[in-house]
């Protein structure tokens, strides 16, 4: 799932154009439709031509809003920059550009609305060379323009294509197994109670899920997902996501505050961070500055603390140390923006180097300014986790490999992300090994849901087979033995999923292992009742001369008549001969008393025995040799040594 984020100057048709683009105007305040003015964040979705079906976040472009457009900018993938042909460019065209950089939106699409007002297309052309002149030099650098009319729909079918191409050439989000949702709205749904909304990253959300509120911490339980107003079971990271939360009121949870799991993040007061200051910042940056910091949907004040200077100019990079007056979630590697206060400006913005330092650093020393800009280049442990992401699970040699570390560093770095289970090793040797199997939490959480969707599936086609066939299940996963034993086992462990064994009492019979939901078992139907009965009656009626396969499924039907084989009632012996499982049990019993007493025995006799014809005896004694009782010699079978 992926979400794009308009920006651009007000009145230049960013949600006009999104309601060509989906049909839903995205403005939902009385007040916006009244003004026709975006105020807060608006919601919409659509189908790309290949299917696809991506968000959209619809922010205001009045300089008055731009701190409401702070708040769902961040966790979009790419920008749909929106730019009137009647105007060009114009004050919020320019900020917000400033604000894509410095959160490194990469990529996206300029579209030059309001096409349809213009008559003379050399006037196109001076409008869209003067927007590439701008986005030089910028994350937007370089990416595609289409012209288009929101009121006459020109140009909308290739926009629609543009983001098609410019969203598959993107990774889609990692998942890290470590859910967080920044909260952009909050609501309540009667019925149901709170329900918060933003875009979930870095990790999955299931229905059941227990959660938290920070930096509240408060304890809640996932009751509901949607996307795009559609009932999900989890959802992913990159997803437009209304979570409804059961044990947390509306007014305990605000915009700002994150969703997690417990114990995976902890709320800071003070981060470290790389900080840029814009050219067209109005003044420099002097130390003990107070500013707005905008990360994910929170907005706090936060105090400047200059690391190695006592004042950034504009267009200067540096180090700072904020401190907060409220405690926020942050993640190293997260973008920040700052803005002045009054006048209100945006001045810069940067990335999380350290959001956990242990105290104030002295600003004036060479160690810290050392360690900064070793931080900058990442932990061993980051790039090691890194360059496990792609693999899922591997060998840990393989990861070692990739990630090109020295193996002084390796081992450290592999333990730092055991301990705080971003990686799981699937080894039961506790001392890891070059050929130990490893995985990320996030691929492990995954193939775990995977399972899970895998069982509901087969049980729903197939509601009277006990579980499915163990080697089918990993087929269908379509991964390795030795990771299917070790997840397989982790979630029986966890009483997620159950395995068991068909037919293993049965003496010589293969056994069958097969996989299943726990609350999954065989009900028959009423009707299915009656059916069975009758065909049991018939077994029951001719013990030793039964119906065949062919006339029992012709009864009960296929799925019936495998569920009946699956329980034990019944027990086939060839392709075509098939005995109630009473009657199979007396014959083998039969049999071996005859072979004790008189050490061979012949078809004639086990014919005469059961009364019985030819056909069958045969079926029965070959599947004897089968599975290991008897040994054939001439006309006479023996017991096998």
């Amino acid at each position: 799932m992926r979400v794009i984020g308009t920006a651009g100057h007000v009145d230049h048709g960013k949600s006009a154009l999104i309601e060509a683009l989906t049909g839903t105007h995205p403005d939902r305040l009385r007040e916006e439709q009244e003004r026709g003015l975006t105020i807060v964040l608006g919601f919409a979705w659509l189908n790309l031509p290949n299917g696809e079906e991506i968000g959209i976040v619809d922010v205001p472009g009045h300089r008055d809003f731009i701190e409401n457009m702070l708040s769902g900018i961040g966790a979009i993938d790419a920008a749909l920059f929106v730019v009137a042909a009647d105007e060009g460019v114009m004050p919020q065209t320019r900020e917000h550009l400033a604000i894509l950089d410095l959160l490194q939106i990469k990529g996206g699409v300029v579209a030059l609305t309001k096409i349809d007002l213009i008559e003379d297309p050399d006037w196109l052309e001076l409008v869209e060379a003067d927007v590439r002149e701008v986005l030089s030099g910028t994350v937007l650098d370089s990416v595609p323009f289409v012209r288009v009319s929101a009121r006459t729909g020109a140009g909308i079918p290739e926009l629609l294509e543009i983001l098609e191409s410019t969203l598959t050439e993107k990774p889609r989000r990692p998942d890290l197994g470590r859910p967080r949702l920044s909260v952009d709205r909050a609501f309540t749904v009667a019925g149901f109670g709170t329900v918060v909304t933003g875009t979930l990253t870095d990790g999955s959300l299931n229905v059941g899920d227990e959660v938290s509120v920070l930096p509240q911490g408060l304890p809640g339980r996932v009751r509901g997902l949607q996307t795009h107003k559609r009932v999900n079971q989890a959802a992913v990271p990159g997803s437009r996501t209304a979570v409804n939360i059961s044990g947390i009121d509306l007014d305990q949870v605000h915009r700002g505050d994150v969703i997690v799991r417990p114990k995976d993040y902890q709320p800071t007061r003070r981060m470290d961070v790389r900080f840029r200051l814009l050219a067209e910042a109005t003044q420099p940056v002097k130390h003990n500055t107070e500013m707005k910091l905008f990360l994910g949907s929170a907005e706090v004040m936060a105090r400047l603390r200059l690391i190695g200077t006592d004042v950034l100019i504009p267009g200067e990079e540096g180090w700072l140390q904020l401190e907060f007056a409220e405690p926020i979630v942050a993640v190293r590697g997260d973008r920040y923006i700052l803005r002045r206060p009054s006048p209100p400006e945006t001045v810069g913005g940067g990335s999380v180097v350290d959001p956990h330092p242990k105290g104030r650093h002295k600003r004036f020393d060479d160690e810290v300014l050392e360690r900064f800009d070793a931080l900058a280049e990442g932990t061993p442990a980051e790039i090691f986790l890194q360059a496990l992401l792609p693999l899922g699970a591997a060998p840990f040699k393989d990861v070692v490999s990739a990630a090109s570390l020295d193996q002084t560093v390796v081992e450290d770095a592999y333990e730092e992300l055991s301990a705080n289970g971003q990686v799981i090793a699937l080894s039961s040797n506790p001392l890891i090994q070059p050929t130990s199997l490893i995985a990320s939490r996030g691929y492990w959480n995954k193939i775990g849901v995977e399972v899970g969707i895998e069982l509901e599936n087969y049980h729903h086609s197939f509601p009277f087979r006990h579980g499915i066939p163990r080697e089918e299940l990993k087929s269908r996963l379509g991964i390795s033995a030795k990771l299917f034993d070790a997840l397989t086992k982790s979630l029986v462990s966890e009483e997620k999923i159950e395995e068991k064994s068909l037919r293993e009492k049965l003496p010589g019979v293969s056994a069958i292992p097969v996989v299943k939901l726990p609350l999954h078992t065989v009900a028959f139907l009423d009707e299915n009742k009656k059916a069975v009965e009758k065909l049991l009656g018939m077994f029951k009626q001719n013990p030793f001369s039964p119906p065949s396969i062919k006339e029992s499924i012709a009864e009960v039907g296929e799925e019936i008549y495998s569920a009946l084989v699956d329980l034990g009632e019944l027990i086939p012996v060839s392709g075509e001969v098939v005995f109630r499982l009473d009657d199979y049990q007396d014959m083998v019993a039969s049999v071996r008393h005859i072979l004790d007493a008189e050490g061979t025995i012949s078809v004639a006799q086990v014919r005469d025995r059961f009364n019985t014809s030819r056909r069958y005896v045969l079926a029965f004694m070959e599947h004897l040799d089968a599975i290991g009782i008897t040994v054939r010699v001439g006309d006479v079978r023996r017991l096998k040594s």
